[in-house]
């Protein structure tokens, strides 16, 4: 499987910075916080897209996925979630990201409601997503944070392009055991967070086997071959309309999230990078 990180793990860092970063590092990825507090958002002008892509492109670094936070089971009308997720999309595609990263989002709505809200905005936005090369993924966090959860919605949407991101910390934390998340999640898995922290209750976070999660079976059951047929994550596209350029097929991502933007007094990501790299290498199999 191939790595990335978050940027979400180094707040408001240039473009430059984040990329050579990567690259030094060995992470063949980025996923990209999508927010105005950033320096990549759904503002930039088509000529600060291309400087991005340029940055990428220099650096021999993809961009993994937006990370955007437009709530698809959210109440309320639809039209400014579909407005924001549309934005999302369109920045994807033109920085050649594959994927776009949405949330659940459903508050107080019940689970039926909130259930049928994500799938009808899912289902109005996977053919743009689709138009776009790009897939829109459904966070396993908040109001559906099991892979039971997503995949009940996703099952419903029934479009490939509407898809699901598993933030293992999530459907541990709601009690869902790895091989049945993974189970429920292989058919609609664009890629996959990873991250650990000291306990359910500790969220503070920490470096990838510093914790409690689950991590090496985790990966064990994603690079296993078998039932799930393709391996997971394997399949997603993007294109850029600044460069042309069309991904092809990967071999699956693990994605390191570590939330520096929430806790501000953990230690700085750059000096964990090469540790953490070793460590998730060191859970996938020989070959």
């Amino acid at each position: 499987m191939r790595l990335a990180f978050s940027t979400l793990g180094i707040p408001s860092l240039p473009v430059h910075d984040a990329v050579r970063l990567a690259a030094d590092t060995g992470f063949e990825g980025l996923e990209l916080r999508a927010h105005p507090e950033e320096p990549v958002h759904t503002g930039l002008t088509l000529a600060e897209r291309v400087d991005v892509v340029e940055e990428f492109k220099a650096a021999g670094v993809e961009v993994l996925a937006i990370a955007g936070y437009a709530k698809m089971a959210a109440p309320g009308d639809d039209d400014a979630v579909l407005t924001d997720a549309q934005e999302l999309l369109e920045l994807a595609r033109d920085l050649g990201a594959p994927f776009v990263r949405v949330f659940p989002g459903g508050g107080d709505s019940g689970p039926e409601e909130a259930d049928a809200t994500a799938a009808r905005r899912l289902a109005a936005l996977a053919p743009v997503a689709a138009d776009l090369g790009v897939r829109l993924l459904l966070e396993t966090h908040d109001s559906h944070s099991r892979g039971e959860d997503a995949a009940r919605v996703l099952a419903a949407v029934g479009h490939a392009s509407a898809g699901a991101l598993w933030d293992v910390l999530h459907t541990w934390r709601a009690g869902e055991e790895p091989g049945a998340s993974r189970r429920l999640l292989a058919p609609f898995l664009g890629y996959v967070q990873v991250k650990d922290v000291a306990s359910a209750e500790d969220t503070t976070p920490l470096p990838p086997g510093e914790g409690v999660l689950p991590l090496p079976e985790i990966v064990e059951l994603l690079t296993r071959s078998g039932d799930a047929g393709d391996p997971i994550g394997a399949v997603g596209s993007g294109g850029s309309a600044t460069t042309g350029h069309r991904a092809g097929p990967s071999r699956g991502w693990l994605c390191w999230e570590y939330e520096k933007r929430w806790y501000p007094e953990v230690r700085e990501l750059p000096e964990l990078l090469p540790g953490v790299r070793d460590h998730l290498l060191s859970l996938m199999p020989k070959d």
